[in-house]
Protein backbone atom coordinates (compact mmCIF):
# COMPACT_ATOMS: atom_id res chain seq x y z
CA UNK A 1 0.00 0.00 0.00
CA UNK A 2 1.24 3.07 -1.37
CA UNK A 3 0.27 6.60 1.02
CA UNK A 4 1.97 8.75 -1.57
CA UNK A 5 4.80 9.90 1.48
CA UNK A 6 7.00 11.61 -0.35
CA UNK A 7 10.81 12.98 -0.15
CA UNK A 8 9.39 16.10 0.25
CA UNK A 9 7.49 14.60 3.40
CA UNK A 10 10.55 12.62 4.53
CA UNK A 11 12.52 15.99 4.80
CA UNK A 12 9.93 18.46 6.60
CA UNK A 13 9.12 15.60 9.24
CA UNK A 14 13.37 15.45 9.69
CA UNK A 15 13.96 18.97 9.70
CA UNK A 16 10.81 20.24 11.93
CA UNK A 17 9.41 16.86 13.51
CA UNK A 18 11.96 14.19 14.24
CA UNK A 19 14.05 15.87 16.73
CA UNK A 20 10.81 17.00 19.06
CA UNK A 21 8.49 14.11 19.38
CA UNK A 22 8.90 12.33 22.28
CA UNK A 23 9.80 8.65 21.86
CA UNK A 24 6.17 6.95 22.13
CA UNK A 25 2.82 8.86 21.04
CA UNK A 26 -0.71 7.97 21.91
CA UNK A 27 -2.76 8.82 19.13
CA UNK A 28 -6.22 9.88 20.59
CA UNK A 29 -8.15 10.48 17.25
CA UNK A 30 -7.82 7.71 14.31
CA UNK A 31 -10.00 5.76 12.10
CA UNK A 32 -9.75 2.24 10.39
CA UNK A 33 -12.35 1.36 8.42
CA UNK A 34 -13.43 -1.41 5.11
CA UNK A 35 -15.23 0.19 2.14
CA UNK A 36 -18.76 -1.25 3.25
CA UNK A 37 -19.52 1.77 5.66
CA UNK A 38 -17.07 4.18 5.51
CA UNK A 39 -15.98 6.82 1.83
CA UNK A 40 -12.65 7.73 3.20
CA UNK A 41 -9.37 6.22 1.37
CA UNK A 42 -5.95 6.13 2.83
CA UNK A 43 -3.42 6.18 -0.71
CA UNK A 44 -5.16 4.78 -3.10
CA UNK A 45 -7.00 1.92 -0.54
CA UNK A 46 -10.29 2.19 -0.06
CA UNK A 47 -9.87 0.30 3.43
CA UNK A 48 -7.53 0.29 6.31
CA UNK A 49 -7.49 -2.08 9.18
CA UNK A 50 -5.40 -1.71 12.16
CA UNK A 51 -2.17 -2.98 10.37
CA UNK A 52 -2.18 -0.69 7.38
CA UNK A 53 -2.89 2.01 10.05
CA UNK A 54 0.38 1.41 11.77
CA UNK A 55 2.19 1.64 8.25
CA UNK A 56 0.53 4.84 7.60
CA UNK A 57 1.35 6.26 10.92
CA UNK A 58 4.54 5.49 11.16
CA UNK A 59 5.34 7.85 8.23
CA UNK A 60 4.50 10.90 10.28
CA UNK A 61 5.73 9.57 13.89
CA UNK A 62 8.69 7.65 12.56
CA UNK A 63 9.79 4.23 14.15
CA UNK A 64 8.32 5.88 17.71
CA UNK A 65 5.86 3.55 19.71
CA UNK A 66 2.59 4.15 18.85
CA UNK A 67 -1.13 3.55 20.81
CA UNK A 68 -4.36 4.43 19.76
CA UNK A 69 -7.63 5.73 20.53
CA UNK A 70 -9.85 4.34 17.34
CA UNK A 71 -13.35 5.96 16.47
CA UNK A 72 -15.48 3.87 14.60
CA UNK A 73 -17.33 5.40 12.28
CA UNK A 74 -20.17 5.09 9.21
CA UNK A 75 -21.74 7.56 6.64
CA UNK A 76 -24.84 8.20 7.01
CA UNK A 77 -25.91 6.51 3.86
CA UNK A 78 -24.49 3.13 5.41
CA UNK A 79 -26.60 3.04 8.73
CA UNK A 80 -27.71 -0.34 8.08
CA UNK A 81 -23.81 -1.08 8.45
CA UNK A 82 -23.13 0.77 11.64
CA UNK A 83 -23.38 -2.54 14.03
CA UNK A 84 -20.56 -4.18 11.83
CA UNK A 85 -18.48 -1.17 11.35
CA UNK A 86 -18.47 -1.26 15.67
CA UNK A 87 -18.03 -4.83 16.06
CA UNK A 88 -15.16 -5.00 13.25
CA UNK A 89 -13.43 -2.09 15.15
CA UNK A 90 -13.39 -3.99 18.73
CA UNK A 91 -11.83 -6.81 16.91
CA UNK A 92 -9.02 -5.16 15.33
CA UNK A 93 -7.41 -3.98 18.90
CA UNK A 94 -9.28 -6.94 20.68
CA UNK A 95 -5.23 -8.62 20.92
CA UNK A 96 -3.72 -4.90 21.51
CA UNK A 97 -4.43 -4.13 25.16
CA UNK A 98 -2.96 -0.47 25.41
CA UNK A 99 -5.40 0.65 22.43
CA UNK A 100 -8.97 1.53 22.80
CA UNK A 101 -12.37 1.64 21.02
CA UNK A 102 -15.61 4.47 20.87
CA UNK A 103 -18.95 2.62 19.90
CA UNK A 104 -20.21 4.85 17.34
CA UNK A 105 -23.68 5.60 18.01
CA UNK A 106 -26.64 7.66 16.51
CA UNK A 107 -29.55 9.46 17.92
CA UNK A 108 -31.73 6.65 17.66
CA UNK A 109 -29.97 4.02 19.61
CA UNK A 110 -31.58 2.41 22.54
CA UNK A 111 -29.20 3.90 25.43
CA UNK A 112 -29.63 0.33 27.32
CA UNK A 113 -29.00 -1.04 23.91
CA UNK A 114 -25.80 0.37 23.46
CA UNK A 115 -24.61 0.03 27.05
CA UNK A 116 -24.98 -3.62 26.32
CA UNK A 117 -23.47 -3.53 23.23
CA UNK A 118 -20.43 -1.54 24.57
CA UNK A 119 -19.91 -3.86 26.94
CA UNK A 120 -19.94 -7.24 25.34
CA UNK A 121 -17.77 -5.85 22.45
CA UNK A 122 -15.27 -4.56 24.59
CA UNK A 123 -15.34 -0.97 23.55
CA UNK A 124 -14.42 2.37 25.68
CA UNK A 125 -16.79 4.95 24.93
CA UNK A 126 -18.72 6.54 22.34
CA UNK A 127 -18.71 8.68 19.53
CA UNK A 128 -21.28 10.19 17.32
CA UNK A 129 -21.46 12.37 14.09
CA UNK A 130 -24.13 15.59 13.29
CA UNK A 131 -24.43 13.95 9.84
CA UNK A 132 -27.22 11.40 11.63
CA UNK A 133 -29.24 14.73 12.87
CA UNK A 134 -32.79 14.95 11.99
CA UNK A 135 -32.25 18.62 11.35
CA UNK A 136 -31.09 20.59 7.87
CA UNK A 137 -27.96 21.13 7.83
CA UNK A 138 -27.02 18.85 10.01
CA UNK A 139 -23.87 21.50 10.33
CA UNK A 140 -26.39 23.62 11.94
CA UNK A 141 -26.93 20.77 14.40
CA UNK A 142 -26.86 20.88 18.22
CA UNK A 143 -25.43 18.75 20.15
CA UNK A 144 -28.02 16.84 21.66
CA UNK A 145 -29.45 16.31 17.89
CA UNK A 146 -26.68 13.65 17.23
CA UNK A 147 -25.71 13.14 20.65
CA UNK A 148 -29.02 12.58 23.20
CA UNK A 149 -28.72 13.63 26.43
CA UNK A 150 -30.08 9.69 27.91
CA UNK A 151 -26.65 8.34 26.05
CA UNK A 152 -24.76 10.76 27.56
CA UNK A 153 -26.36 9.51 30.52
CA UNK A 154 -25.55 5.68 30.03
CA UNK A 155 -21.81 7.12 29.87
CA UNK A 156 -22.03 8.94 33.00
CA UNK A 157 -23.04 6.10 34.95
CA UNK A 158 -20.04 3.97 33.30
CA UNK A 159 -17.27 6.73 32.94
CA UNK A 160 -17.41 6.48 29.75
CA UNK A 161 -15.21 8.79 27.44
CA UNK A 162 -17.02 10.62 24.67
CA UNK A 163 -15.78 11.98 21.63
CA UNK A 164 -17.74 14.96 20.48
CA UNK A 165 -17.04 16.81 16.85
CA UNK A 166 -19.49 19.71 17.40
CA UNK A 167 -20.64 21.97 14.60
CA UNK A 168 -22.09 25.44 14.72
CA UNK A 169 -20.40 27.99 12.33
CA UNK A 170 -18.67 29.56 15.08
CA UNK A 171 -17.86 25.85 16.89
CA UNK A 172 -17.24 26.29 20.79
CA UNK A 173 -18.16 30.48 20.47
CA UNK A 174 -21.38 29.56 20.15
CA UNK A 175 -23.70 29.78 22.67
CA UNK A 176 -25.64 26.56 22.93
CA UNK A 177 -22.44 24.65 22.48
CA UNK A 178 -21.41 25.71 25.65
CA UNK A 179 -24.65 25.24 27.74
CA UNK A 180 -24.41 21.52 26.15
CA UNK A 181 -21.35 20.96 26.74
CA UNK A 182 -21.62 22.56 30.30
CA UNK A 183 -24.73 21.00 31.06
CA UNK A 184 -23.54 17.48 30.06
CA UNK A 185 -20.54 17.82 31.76
CA UNK A 186 -21.78 19.25 35.13
CA UNK A 187 -24.91 16.68 34.88
CA UNK A 188 -22.66 13.55 34.79
CA UNK A 189 -19.65 14.25 36.31
CA UNK A 190 -18.08 10.49 35.79
CA UNK A 191 -18.44 10.89 32.01
CA UNK A 192 -15.01 12.42 29.95
CA UNK A 193 -16.11 14.77 26.99
CA UNK A 194 -13.08 14.84 24.73
CA UNK A 195 -14.00 17.95 22.59
CA UNK A 196 -12.04 16.76 18.88
CA UNK A 197 -10.05 19.10 16.87
CA UNK A 198 -8.83 21.28 19.83
CA UNK A 199 -12.38 22.01 20.25
CA UNK A 200 -13.46 22.60 16.40
CA UNK A 201 -11.19 25.60 16.53
CA UNK A 202 -10.33 25.22 13.12
CA UNK A 203 -10.43 29.24 13.38
CA UNK A 204 -8.82 29.74 15.95
CA UNK A 205 -10.75 33.14 16.94
CA UNK A 206 -13.41 30.73 18.00
CA UNK A 207 -11.21 29.36 20.79
CA UNK A 208 -9.82 32.44 22.07
CA UNK A 209 -13.46 33.80 22.57
CA UNK A 210 -15.66 30.64 23.76
CA UNK A 211 -13.17 28.43 25.87
CA UNK A 212 -13.31 30.83 28.90
CA UNK A 213 -16.94 29.75 29.30
CA UNK A 214 -16.21 25.92 29.79
CA UNK A 215 -13.28 26.62 32.55
CA UNK A 216 -13.41 24.55 35.63
CA UNK A 217 -15.35 21.87 34.00
CA UNK A 218 -12.72 18.79 35.47
CA UNK A 219 -14.22 15.69 32.84
CA UNK A 220 -13.47 18.34 29.98
CA UNK A 221 -10.38 17.02 27.32
CA UNK A 222 -9.38 18.20 24.10
CA UNK A 223 -7.85 16.17 20.97
CA UNK A 224 -5.83 18.06 18.23
CA UNK A 225 -6.98 16.21 15.80
CA UNK A 226 -5.96 17.39 11.86
CA UNK A 227 -6.32 21.27 13.28
CA UNK A 228 -3.01 23.20 11.91
CA UNK A 229 -3.90 26.11 13.59
CA UNK A 230 -1.26 27.04 16.54
CA UNK A 231 -3.04 29.50 18.51
CA UNK A 232 -6.25 26.52 18.60
CA UNK A 233 -3.98 24.09 20.73
CA UNK A 234 -2.25 27.81 22.53
CA UNK A 235 -5.63 28.77 24.03
CA UNK A 236 -6.29 25.00 25.42
CA UNK A 237 -2.98 25.38 26.85
CA UNK A 238 -3.54 28.47 28.43
CA UNK A 239 -7.07 28.26 30.04
CA UNK A 240 -7.21 24.56 30.82
CA UNK A 241 -3.41 23.65 30.96
CA UNK A 242 -1.25 21.19 29.28
CA UNK A 243 -3.04 17.75 31.11
CA UNK A 244 -6.29 18.44 29.59
CA UNK A 245 -4.53 18.27 25.93
CA UNK A 246 -4.26 15.12 23.70
CA UNK A 247 -2.42 15.18 20.13
CA UNK A 248 -4.82 12.72 17.93
CA UNK A 249 -3.58 12.25 13.83
CA UNK A 250 -7.37 12.02 12.65
CA UNK A 251 -5.76 9.63 9.92
CA UNK A 252 -7.12 9.23 7.33
CA UNK A 253 -6.96 13.01 7.13
CA UNK A 254 -3.03 13.05 8.19
CA UNK A 255 -2.75 11.99 5.12
CA UNK A 256 -4.47 14.31 2.59
CA UNK A 257 -2.32 16.77 1.31
CA UNK A 258 -3.02 20.53 2.36
CA UNK A 259 -3.61 22.37 5.71
CA UNK A 260 -6.72 23.74 7.79
CA UNK A 261 -6.92 27.56 7.49
CA UNK A 262 -8.78 29.82 9.35
CA UNK A 263 -9.96 32.80 7.23
CA UNK A 264 -12.52 35.59 8.42
CA UNK A 265 -14.73 34.52 10.85
CA UNK A 266 -14.63 30.75 9.69
CA UNK A 267 -12.09 28.35 7.85
CA UNK A 268 -11.29 26.35 4.91
CA UNK A 269 -9.43 23.59 4.01
CA UNK A 270 -6.42 23.94 1.17
CA UNK A 271 -6.16 20.34 -0.35
CA UNK A 272 -3.55 19.45 -3.07
CA UNK A 273 -5.80 20.20 -6.06
CA UNK A 274 -6.97 23.90 -4.65
CA UNK A 275 -5.27 26.30 -6.88
CA UNK A 276 -3.13 28.47 -4.11
CA UNK A 277 0.16 26.90 -4.06
CA UNK A 278 1.63 28.82 -6.63
CA UNK A 279 3.34 32.55 -5.60
CA UNK A 280 5.30 34.90 -7.62
CA UNK A 281 8.29 34.17 -5.67
CA UNK A 282 7.82 30.53 -5.09
CA UNK A 283 6.05 27.25 -5.62
CA UNK A 284 4.39 26.03 -2.86
CA UNK A 285 4.76 22.26 -2.07
CA UNK A 286 2.01 20.53 -0.02
CA UNK A 287 3.08 18.14 2.43
CA UNK A 288 0.59 16.06 4.78
CA UNK A 289 -2.11 17.35 6.54
CA UNK A 290 -0.76 15.14 9.39
CA UNK A 291 2.99 17.20 9.36
CA UNK A 292 1.49 20.32 9.05
CA UNK A 293 -0.73 19.60 12.19
CA UNK A 294 2.20 17.90 14.00
CA UNK A 295 4.24 21.49 13.18
CA UNK A 296 1.26 23.58 14.85
CA UNK A 297 1.02 21.42 17.82
CA UNK A 298 4.99 22.06 18.39
CA UNK A 299 4.22 25.88 17.62
CA UNK A 300 2.05 25.34 20.65
CA UNK A 301 3.80 24.20 23.01
CA UNK A 302 6.64 26.50 22.11
CA UNK A 303 4.57 29.80 22.50
CA UNK A 304 3.45 28.21 25.59
CA UNK A 305 7.08 27.22 26.81
CA UNK A 306 6.34 23.38 27.63
CA UNK A 307 9.02 21.51 29.20
CA UNK A 308 10.26 18.21 27.64
CA UNK A 309 7.91 16.60 30.49
CA UNK A 310 5.08 18.68 29.69
CA UNK A 311 5.02 17.80 26.20
CA UNK A 312 5.59 13.88 26.52
CA UNK A 313 2.08 14.81 28.63
CA UNK A 314 0.42 15.87 25.28
CA UNK A 315 1.82 13.05 23.06
CA UNK A 316 1.46 10.38 25.60
CA UNK A 317 0.60 10.74 29.40
CA UNK A 318 -2.86 12.47 29.32
CA UNK A 319 -4.20 9.85 27.18
CA UNK A 320 -2.68 6.77 28.98
CA UNK A 321 -4.24 8.62 31.93
CA UNK A 322 -7.76 9.13 30.78
CA UNK A 323 -7.52 5.65 29.23
CA UNK A 324 -6.54 4.09 31.95
CA UNK A 325 -3.19 2.50 30.02
CA UNK A 326 -0.99 1.14 31.74
CA UNK A 327 3.11 0.43 30.98
CA UNK A 328 6.23 -0.78 32.18
CA UNK A 329 7.86 3.14 31.78
CA UNK A 330 7.20 5.97 34.10
CA UNK A 331 4.00 3.60 35.67
CA UNK A 332 3.91 6.40 38.41
CA UNK A 333 2.57 8.95 35.10
CA UNK A 334 -0.14 6.65 33.81
CA UNK A 335 -3.28 5.39 35.38
CA UNK A 336 -3.52 7.56 38.17
CA UNK A 337 -5.45 10.42 39.55
CA UNK A 338 -5.16 14.13 37.52
CA UNK A 339 -1.39 15.93 38.94
CA UNK A 340 -0.95 18.96 40.05
CA UNK A 341 -0.19 21.47 37.14
CA UNK A 342 3.47 22.07 37.02
CA UNK A 343 4.04 25.58 36.10
CA UNK A 344 4.02 25.64 31.97
CA UNK A 345 6.36 28.26 32.08
CA UNK A 346 9.49 27.29 32.89
CA UNK A 347 12.25 28.01 30.64
CA UNK A 348 13.96 24.73 29.86
CA UNK A 349 12.05 22.94 27.33
CA UNK A 350 12.29 20.77 24.29
CA UNK A 351 11.31 23.93 21.98
CA UNK A 352 13.70 26.57 23.18
CA UNK A 353 16.52 23.49 22.83
CA UNK A 354 15.28 22.79 19.27
CA UNK A 355 14.51 19.48 20.32
CA UNK A 356 15.15 16.88 22.85
CA UNK A 357 17.95 14.51 23.17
Amino acid sequence: MSTGFSDADREFFERELDSFLPDRIYDAHAHIWEKEWANFTLGSEPVADLAAYRRAIAEIHGDRRTETLFLSFAVAEARDQISAANAWTAAQIADHPACRAHFFVTPQDDPEWVRDEVKRLGMHGLKCYHTFADVDPTWDASIPDYLPEPLVAVAGDEAWTITLHMVKARAVADPDNQHWIRHYCETYPKMQLILAHSARGFQPGHNMEGLESLVGLDNLWFDTAANCEPIAHQSIIRLFGHDRLMYGSDLPVSHLRGRSLGAGDSFLWLYEETPVWGEKHVKVQPIMVGLEHLRSVKWACWSEKLTDSQIEDVFWNNAARLFNVTCNRQPHLVGIERRHKEDHRQSSNRCDQGGAE
